[in-house]
This record gives structure tokens, sequence and C-alpha cells, in this order.
């Protein structure tokens, strides 16, 4: 909780036991800590066969810009390098975004196909 609430994830924290059970049903999660504090966490869930989608990545923001988060992006990905759709969405900031491009991750207006993202939230 203290992580997703240090990175202002207020609407995850809301239900505490909701998302205990998401991260246990994840498909994989990556977590780093330092003195026992948990610093960074990186969780991906899909069927990791044909898809892997990066639901969270928290970095804890007095460890950022320290290669926290790249090493837990390639270390959760690692597993999963033959997948063809590795998938995440972003809010609209630019230091993420330089972030995801740095990964090799591409904004779908980029792509040279047509492609539709259709999202519902309850």
């Amino acid at each position: 909780m203290s992580l997703y609430n240090a990175v202002s994830w207020s609407a995850y924290t809301k239900d505490p036991a909701r998302l205990a059970a998401a991260v246990r049903a994840s498909l994989a999660v990556a977590t780093a800590r330092q003195d026992g504090e948990l610093v960074g966490l990186a969780r991906l869930v899909g069927d990791g066969q044909t898809i892997v989608y990066l639901q969270d990545i928290l970095i804890r923001p007095t460890h950022q810009r320290r290669g926290i988060g790249r090493e837990l992006f390639q270390r959760i990905f690692a597993p999963y390098s033959d997948v063809r759709q590795k998938v995440l969405i972003t809010d609209d900031e630019a230091s993420q975004h330089a972030f995801y491009k740095s990964m090799g991750f591409t904004e779908t207006g980029d792509l040279d196909y047509p492609i539709r993202t259709f999202v519902q939230f309850g």
C-alpha cells in the first residue's frame, strides 16, 4: 500500500484486499527493496503466450531516476521475450513516454498500420 500511496495511485489503495488479490493473481511480479523497504514494483497480467500487459510499474519518488524502473522492466519482460504482444497504457506525461520509448515501446498512433484502443472504466 505504501508504495502505491507514494506515487499517488490512490484508486488502487481504496480497496486494499482487492489490490492484494490483484497482485497475487498477476502473471509475474518483480520488486526492488532497499533495507527491507519496497521501493519498486512491476507486474504483468495476460496469458503469457500471446500477450503480456504491463499493469503496474511504480518506483518510490525518492528512488526514481536510478535505473530501478529499467531493471524491473527488463527482468519482468525477460521470460516473455517471445510473446508477440507486449502492451501498456500510461498517463500522458512526457517523462513516461520517453521511458517507455527507451524500452522499445511505440505509441499506437506511430505505427505503420491503423490500430484502435477501446477502454471501459467502471
